[in-house]
């Protein structure tokens, strides 16, 4: 930390709620509630009582008519206590603080109030007229400043990070106009906004005062300051002061504006001269802006619930889509202008396990990534937002074009599943009341800004902000969201315990009829053998029917066999290890061989990556796509078959290639499928269950095939093995 970011630090944990003093247009006593004696006095105690105030002992004289009137209020629950003097000169406040009453005077107002209420009603109906807060703000400032006597009142609006804008302003030529200007969080530090939240209303007479100091200054029993957080009077920042001055104002009130309980923003009023206002117009002045901040409050609230019905509208025809489709991410891109309405978003991306889908204006689909990738490291959140992601994410100011802000919600937390908002950068130039950037060091300490002409600056790297209203709207769509996949998760578990059910039938009444013709067509094979070496005077033409029925029934007694092994497939226990799948090839292609050592075939084997799985199962997928590749390529002289591999993300993929007849790729689709041939059984045998076969296998190892084909110019088919490290399945 920088010399000068550490002397701002220590200048924002300045102790101003203890200062030890209090300004001069007032006197001060703190009071024991047992005896209402005397604990702490201000030196001007005299000059307003007209008789000393004695530490220790209860209070007398001029004040002695109030102890009744205090006693009865301390014991209720109002938060504060007033009354004028016997003689009408003097207004008295009392307010409690800590097991102490501190009980305040000031120069009473003698001026005639009748009139007060009947413009205090006048300004209600004028509020309740302005149709916008813009409006409401400035018919406040010009009121207050009629009624006040100001030079110029300011509407000041704090933003998300404390900084200040001037959103309306009353003024009379006086003082510069500072209308929309900003002013840097540092002009008023935390614990000043937390004063100015907890005691709405302050005033600073002169700013040329000295301070009137409190005695003693601690407490004799606890030996702490007095704390003055909630005291009218209290002595403010010698630094706060400072800057007055250098704003050329000699005196200065502030109400606070409390929207929902939370400071929203400051009424500011300022004179060139030494000017102040009486405790009962400065109570007035506290209504007039408490009903602003109930008038902002009701509009903004108007206009967020209409935001929301909106967005509830959009967020009803966005559920829709969703449970008609197949899945929630199918769902969103059918419906892209509503997902983008949804927060109000210029593109959004959907990136799931297995899917990437955008729409609108997004980065590219590596930029998307690689949010995602800083988005994981916030594993505690299932819901992100900022409207600079570059400030918080450096890679980002590449495509802040696109994205300089995002909504991303986390739809599961075990697979990558996220949908996220974009919106690009909004560049604009804000202007300043002086430079927010620079520190003014004289005499070995940090001062407040000496200059407040008009200083402008580009922001970038921004996006307009998210609403509350988009956000609450972006957590209702993920709730929607989750309850889809909860619900479709649900269904999918009713119907694969069904489906299960089914196929232990299936492949019961498949392994029993497999098992019982197995033995029909082997009795077949033999009695026609026997026939045909006991009847050796047979004609050509009935052995030849013989030799038909031999092959047949050998071909039905094949196709049984397969429907055997298809049916056991699962039921059958996988054994997952480390499979090298070089030798597992070398000893496929060797025995495919056997039965085509007359054939003219040109290999081409890479080196292959090992994989993870049940070395027999895996051996019949590389038997059936080898012994495929050898089969269709018979009409080729030489025959060429290439065999691949790679590894990538955890996923390991093997490539078989052929020069061989192909196929049509309208019908890919029923390759896998279970008697499904897309060549005449006369031109090609075969049972057609091999590549469904293949697929079963690789389905039971969470993997995957594909095949792309051409008549007359070969097939090539992938598959895909996840490693044990790989969550969910592999694609080829």
């Amino acid at each position: 930390m920088s010399r000068s970011e550490s002397d701002l630090e220590a200048c924002s944990r300045e102790p101003i709620h203890i200062p030890g003093a209090i300004q001069p247009h007032g006197a001060l006593v703190v009071l024991r509630p047992a005896d209402m004696a005397v604990v702490h006095a201000s030196r001007n105690a005299l000059e307003f009582f007209g008789e000393e105030v004695a530490i220790g002992r209860p209070i007398g004289g001029r004040l002695a008519p109030l102890v009744a009137a205090i006693r009865e209020w301390y014991a209720s629950s109002a938060p504060v206590f007033q009354s004028n003097s016997v003689e009408g000169d003097l207004q008295f406040t009392a307010h409690r603080s800590g097991h102490s009453i501190i009980l305040e005077a000031e120069r009473a107002d003698t001026r005639p109030l009748e009139g007060l209420f009947s413009r205090l009603r006048g300004f209600v109906e004028i509020l309740s007229t302005r149709p916008d807060p813009n409006g409401s703000l400035q018919a406040a400032a010009d009121f207050i400043r009629e009624l006040t006597g100001f030079d110029r009142v300011l509407v000041y609006r704090f933003d998300p990070d404390w900084n200040g804008h001037v959103v309306a302003e009353a003024g009379n030529g006086n003082l510069p106009s500072y209308l929309d200007l900003r002013f840097p969080a540092a002009d008023i530090p935390a614990q000043a906004r937390a004063l100015y939240a907890s005691n709405r209303v302050r005033i600073i007479p002169d700013a040329y005062y000295e301070p009137i100091a409190i005695e003693p200054a601690n407490d004799p029993e606890t030996g702490e300051p007095v704390d003055l957080s909630q005291a009218q009077l209290r002595s403010v920042s010698p630094v706060h002061i400072e800057y007055m001055r250098n704003m050329g104002t000699a005196a200065s009130m502030s109400v606070s504006v409390m929207v929902d309980g939370r400071l929203w923003g400051l009424v500011s009023c300022h004179s060139a001269k030494a000017h102040t206002v009486a405790g009962t117009i400065r109570d007035a002045c506290d209504f007039i802006v408490q009903s602003l901040a109930m008038r902002i409050a009701a509009q903004v609230h108007g206009e967020d619930a209409a935001n929301r019905v909106e967005l509830s509208r959009i967020s009803a025809r966005l559920l829709a889509s969703m449970a008609a489709a197949s899945s929630w991410s199918e769902g969103l891109v059918q419906a892209p202008e509503d997902l983008l309405a949804q927060v109000g978003a210029s593109g959004a991306a959907i990136i799931t396990e297995d899917n990437y889908a955008a729409v609108g204006a997004v980065p590219a689909e590596r930029n998307v990534r690689a949010i995602l990738e800083w988005l994981k490291t916030k594993e505690d959140q299932d819901i992100v937002s900022t409207n600079s992601l570059a400030a918080e994410f450096p890679q980002g100011e590449a495509f802040a074009s696109e994205a300089s802000g995002i909504i991303a919600i986390r739809i599961s937390e075990l697979y990558a599943s996220w949908l996220i908002w974009f919106r690009p950068e909004a560049v604009r130039t804000v202007q300043w009341g002086g430079n927010p950037h620079k520190i003014v060091r004289e005499e070995g300490r940090i001062h407040p800004r000496k200059s407040f002409d008009a200083w402008r600056e580009q922001v970038s790297l921004q996006a307009v902000p998210w609403t509350e209203a988009q956000l609450s709207a972006a957590r209702d769509l993920r709730g929607a969201i989750v309850g889809i996949v909860l619900r479709k998760a649900e269904e999918l578990a009713e119907l694969s315990s069904e489906l299960q059910r089914s196929n232990k039938e299936l492949e019961a009444f498949s392994y029993s009829v497999s098992h019982d013709l197995r033995a029909p067509f082997r009795h077949i094979v033999g009695f026609a053998q026997l026939l045909r070496e006991r009847e050796s005077e047979l004609d050509p033409k009935s052995r030849h029917y013989l030799e038909t029925i031999s092959e047949s029934a050998l071909a039905a007694g094949r196709l049984v066999d397969d429907l055997l092994s298809f049916s056991q497939l699962g039921r059958a226990t996988i054994v997952k290890k480390q499979v090298d799948m070089n030798k597992l090839v070398a000893e496929v292609v060797k025995s495919v061989m056997i039965t085509a050592s007359d054939r003219e075939i040109e290999w081409s084997i890479d080196k292959l990556p090992d994989a993870w799985g049940d070395a027999t199962l895996l051996r019949q997928v590389w038997y059936n796509l080898v012994d495929n590749a050898v089969k269709y390529t018979r009409p080729r002289s030489p025959a060429k078959i290439t065999i691949e591999g790679s590894f990538a993300d955890q996923i390991t993929s093997f490539k078989v290639t052929d020069n061989g007849v192909g196929f049509d790729m309208a019908y890919a689709s029923k390759l896998f499928g279970v008697f499904q041939r897309l060549q005449r059984a006369e031109d090609f045998e075969g049972t057609g269950i091999g590549l469904a076969l293949v697929r079963r296998i690789l389905d039971r190892h969470n993997g995957s095939i594909t095949a792309t084909g051409e008549v007359d110019k070969g097939a090539s088919f992938v598959f895909a093995l996840p490693n044990p490290e790989k969550k969910g399945r592999a694609f080829a």
